[in-house]
């Protein structure tokens, strides 16, 4: 069964203003965070505004995903959706598409199911599907937490390969780590504690912040494998501010933008989400300017 390691964009879905898909826009950035040297690159997740794409626009997503990099890295495609049913036709739509190396399903949102309820939600999708499925808990966003006990239940079946652990608490983190099978991969969610979950034994990271700096984060993991804990500490340090600009403004406007400014146009979010604002906008672009600008394929 396929492992999945390393620095993971969770890539932003480039949208015209009236929210229609930016196809070249897509490419462009998925090209963009390949030549830094990422490990994989996913789609449809938060960062890609998956829940507010239609059906269409999600299997289009994923078709050019998975054209595009032609193999290069690993493509990894949301199917979260807040009902069992739904979730279980988005990981079919996946799966028929082809070509796609794995699923990331996060716990439903607004409803609060629970953990028997959810330990059967995410069976039911991995029994539907042939496809590896990596776990999601983001309880900030999905205000539903993914107990300890469910996920260690969970690893014990075959397609369930790993935890995108956005809980925020390493404490959780070191415990999945240790209590789950050697093989079960977990991925750090929260930019800012990249190195500190790879030091507890963490196989990676999806990474927001690899849309703009996807070299900084790469440099992150690969520092870190190479035996640089002073090199990864340096290089998790230089990702703070970035982090820190994230919430300034409606997720993920800031990675659009950022993105823009460096050089790759990502388009704009569904509204509600408008855009930066005075002084942040120039604090991006500052920051863009002296740690992206000729960083890519460094």
């Amino acid at each position: 069964m396929f492992t999945p390691r390393g620095v993971i964009p969770a890539l932003v879905t480039p949208l015209t203003r009236e929210g229609d898909l930016l196809e070249q826009g897509l490419r462009d950035v998925i090209d963009f965070t390949i030549a830094a040297g990422v490990h994989g690159v996913f789609v449809l997740g938060s960062a890609g505004e998956f829940y507010g794409l239609s059906k269409e626009t999600r299997r289009r997503v994923i078709e050019i995903a998975v054209e595009h990099t032609a193999g290069r890295v690993p493509v990894y495609a949301g199917a979260s959706e807040i009902t069992t049913r739904n979730a279980v036709e988005a990981a079919r739509t996946a799966q028929e598409v082809g070509g796609v190396t794995a699923l990331s399903v996060l716990t439903p949102y607004f409803m609060a199911p629970t953990q028997s309820e959810l330990v059967r939600h995410f069976t039911t999708i991995a029994d539907s599907t042939e496809l590896p499925i990596i776990l999601y808990t983001n309880p900030a966003r999905a205000h539903v937490e993914l107990a300890l006990e469910s996920v260690v239940a969970l690893s014990e079946i075959g397609n369930i390969i790993g935890l995108k652990d956005s809980a925020g608490d390493l404490a959780f983190t070191r415990r999945v780590i240790e209590e789950t099978p050697e093989d079960f991969s977990v991925l750090i969610g929260r930019d800012n504690l990249i190195l500190d979950a790879l030091q507890a034994g963490a196989a990676g990271a999806i990474a927001s912040t690899a849309n703009i700096a996807p070299a900084i984060s790469v440099g992150i993991y690969n520092a870190f494998v190479a035996g640089d804990p002073d090199g990864a500490r340096r290089r998790q340090e230089e990702l703070v501010p970035l982090r820190a600009l994230l919430d300034k403004a409606t997720f993920p406007v800031v990675l659009k933008e950022g993105l823009r400014m460096a050089g790759v146009e990502a388009g704009y979010c569904l509204q509600p989400a408008g855009e930066l604002t005075e002084p942040y906008r120039t604090q991006l672009a500052e920051y863009v300017a002296e740690h992206v600008a000729g960083t890519v394929g460094a």
